[in-house]
């Protein structure tokens, strides 16, 4: 081939990022096209962590580093099946890598979770990180509120929940969020796993914090940390779990203080329903603990809200295969099965599981591939990079390059500076489209 060898990346995540850096980092020549369906990058680290977490929020900074070479262009708010079919991609690219994420919730499977008052815990994150396709959040009005899960995604919404609004109004969260939150009546969250401490999924930097939030008392009923034998063999042979184990029988030792808002730690409680005729008034469990003197005991706590943090569940992307039993994109190694040119990196290839560093190596395997498919794969009809913008042009779609987010991204660092704040995040699409575009 006697011109670079050029790829589209569809998602500007982490994954998508990641991927672009090992192509323009190998030895063959490789110009690559970055797409988003938003009009800003950096996916997840933007989107769904959370705000009191500026240190893994910093990632964004050597995302940056990346989407700033010059073999690099990002294309921001452009739908690749809608403004850009698969096939016009497959005229215009020799390869095209799919980092889109997981963008589906899965559902709790009990009786009236279809209740108002029950929702994702995913659509609550993504309204309090200001992303601009979220649904505005419900008055917090709720004084008592379950969460449902034992990972990080739950460990967040129970912390923003109870996180008194003037802790974080020098985040970056936006300003209807954080005016919201300053009309928040919560007083008692409770996150609630099915299984015991031992296979809890939090990790012990997000468990450390819990102990440092401003009038918040930290509830583990000491009954819950009694183990059966399985427990006891994952804290005798993990130390990450036993890590845990060790934080949550601490604080099961320790006596309220009397702050005005609670979170508590619920093990050994299997989901049986959601109470409420026409909103939440209660969750109902059973109690799962073998040896428990509680065992098969229906437990019902009063709540006015209740959040599904059990996981993510992937979605078919338009025109590849799709394997609902594990929400992902058959693939060998990231190449899409039966599918030549064709890849896929992050949880459409993996499924929703690991942390914002797993992606680098995940991503860098699916390079490889694609490298070493270099020479095989049917070139691009349409190859020029001024055919793209050229085709976006002519169907009318405002797509946002990367001096347009710069523009922005200054806007909100500008904003949130004025207000004594790290940045003022902008949840609107067409207010960010009106300033990455001025007229």
């Amino acid at each position: 081939m006697d011109r670079p060898l050029r790829v589209a990346v569809v998602g500007a995540g982490p994954a998508g990022i990641y991927a672009a850096d090992a192509l323009v980092g190998s030895d063959l020549p490789v110009t690559v096209d970055v797409y988003d369906r938003l009009p800003a990058p950096y996916g997840l680290v933007r989107y769904g962590v959370a705000p009191d977490h500026p240190k893994i929020q910093s990632i964004s900074e050597k995302l940056r580093l990346v989407l700033e070479r010059p073999e690099l262009r990002f294309f921001g708010n452009v739908r690749v099946g809608e403004d850009l079919a698969l096939d016009d991609m497959r005229r215009l690219y020799d390869a095209v890598l799919f980092s889109t994420g997981i963008p589906g919730h899965r559902d709790l499977g009990v009786a009236g979770e279809e209740l108002p008052g029950c929702q994702p815990a995913a659509d609550f994150v993504s309204w309090y990180n200001g992303h601009p396709d979220a649904l505005p959040a419900r008055p917090l009005e709720s004084e008592r509120v379950a969460v449902i899960g034992a990972g990080n995604v739950a460990l967040d919404v129970a912390r923003m929940l109870v996180t008194h609004a003037d802790d974080l109004a020098s985040t970056d969260v936006p300003d209807a969020v954080l005016a919201a939150l300053r009309t928040n009546k919560v007083t008692d969250v409770y996150v609630v796993g099915r299984r015991g401490p031992a296979y809890a999924k939090f990790t012990a930097p997000e468990l450390r914090e819990l102990p440092e939030l401003v009038d918040v008392d930290l509830i583990v009923d000491p009954d819950d940390m009694v183990l059966d034998e399985p427990s006891q063999q994952l804290v005798d042979t993990n130390r990450k779990v036993r890590t845990n184990v060790n934080l949550f029988t601490e604080w099961s030792k320790r006596p309220p203080t009397g702050a005005s808002r609670r979170l508590h730690l619920l093990f050994w409680r299997k989901l049986k329903d959601v109470a409420g005729s026409d909103d939440v008034s209660a969750i109902r469990f059973e109690r799962a603990q073998p040896g428990s003197a509680h065992f098969g005991e229906i437990e019902t706590i009063e709540v006015q809200s209740v959040f599904a943090a059990i996981g993510y569940e992937g979605q078919p992307l338009p025109g590849l295969p799709f394997d609902p039993a594990s929400g992902t994109v058959p693939h060998t190694a990231g190449r899409v099965i039966d599918m030549p040119g064709l890849y896929v990196a992050g949880w459409v290839k993996r499924g929703p599981i690991g942390v914002i560093g797993n992606n680098k190596a995940d991503a860098v395997e699916t390079v490889r591939s694609l490298l070493a498919d270099a020479e095989s794969l049917p070139p691009a009809a349409s190859p020029d990079p001024a055919a793209v913008t050229a085709l976006l042009e002519s169907r009318h779609v405002p797509y946002v390059t990367w001096n347009d987010w710069l523009r922005l991204d200054a806007h909100e660092l500008s904003r949130g500076e004025s207000q004594g704040r790290t940045r003022s995040k902008i949840n609107d699409r067409t207010e960010m489209l009106g300033i990455c575009r001025p007229v």
